[in-house]
């Protein structure tokens, strides 16, 4: 029998205060304006790309290629709504662009595109590649002698990727201290429970064996998101994996847990009538 971590049944129940309700009522307004996207990805990530953007990346908005700024990728490009809601939030892009999500002026495609929107900086989606994008510019910080740090979202179903394991290999043989992957360990995948496709666990332990220094946490908690990822590195000379228990489509009641909205391409009327209810008329 499968155990339920306590940090994963703390997601269900955690409650959402209202910046994270806010960032919600931004990233549905975008679905309602497009008619489609990948909700339940979005939903799952708010608070961890929350915390980054709001309490520990060191970056400026005005600058966004400063070449000493922390560096974020979003490995599990589908979620990108999420992103662009902080993105738009912190100044940017003007939140009138969330409006033209997936419009065929918009900057905001259905997955993040490198050079195209201000503050990414890769272009995702195929999965997997995130995390070996992340070791380079790590490897890169050391031999340019920069302080700047790397972190990288995955998503729970990416990581049944193989190339996702050559890189934590790789950033383990090099002590990559200032590399920080990130886990959203939502349990459900396109098509089905992750621990049905191809079970994870244990997935503290493989993290471990692979040189990570590992932490796990209820990723819809922000204050212990904050004080975990502002106390990166936790061990001097190994990257870090933090293992976030979330529940996909968080705090839309109709959509969490649920399969069907890892994606829509078009919204019924029972539908929007379930974000309404969720986050309020927007």
């Amino acid at each position: 029998m499968i155990q339920i971590s306590p940090h994963a049944e703390a997601a269900l129940t955690c409650t959402l205060d209202e910046r994270s309700l806010y960032l919600r009522r931004l990233v549905l307004g975008s679905v309602r304006s497009a008619g489609r996207g990948h909700v339940g990805p979005a939903l799952s990530l708010i608070e961890m790309v929350r915390v980054l953007y709001d309490d520990v990346l060191r970056i400026d908005p005005k600058n966004p290629r400063d070449p000493n700024r922390d560096r974020a990728i979003l490995s599990k490009g589908h979620g990108c709504l999420a992103l662009y809601a902080l993105l738009a939030d912190r100044g940017f892009l003007p939140l009138s662009e969330l409006d033209g999500f997936c419009g065929p002026d918009s900057i905001l495609g259905g997955h993040p595109e490198y050079g195209m929107v201000p503050g990414v900086e890769a272009s995702t989606g195929a999965l997997g590649h995130g995390l070996s994008i992340g070791v380079g510019l790590a490897l890169a910080a050391r031999m340019r002698e920069r302080t700047y740090r790397t972190f990288v979202l995955l998503g729970d179903g990416e990581i049944n990727e193989g190339s996702v394991w050559e890189a934590a290999m790789g950033a383990a043989k090099h002590g990559l201290d200032n590399l920080v992957a990130l886990i959203d360990y939502n349990k459900l995948q396109s098509y089905g429970p992750t621990d049905y496709v191809l079970p994870l666990e244990p997935l503290a332990d493989k993290w471990r064996s692979f040189g990570f220094a590992v932490q796990e946490l209820n990723g819809h908690d922000v204050g212990a998101l904050r004080t975990v990822l502002k106390q990166v590195p936790p061990v001097a000379g190994k990257p870090t994996a933090i293992i976030c228990h979330t529940v996909k489509g968080k705090g839309l009641p109709a959509a969490e847990s649920n399969a069907d909205w890892h994606h829509k391409n078009k919204l019924t009327d029972s539908e929007l009538d379930a974000i309404r209810v969720a986050v309020g008329d927007f």
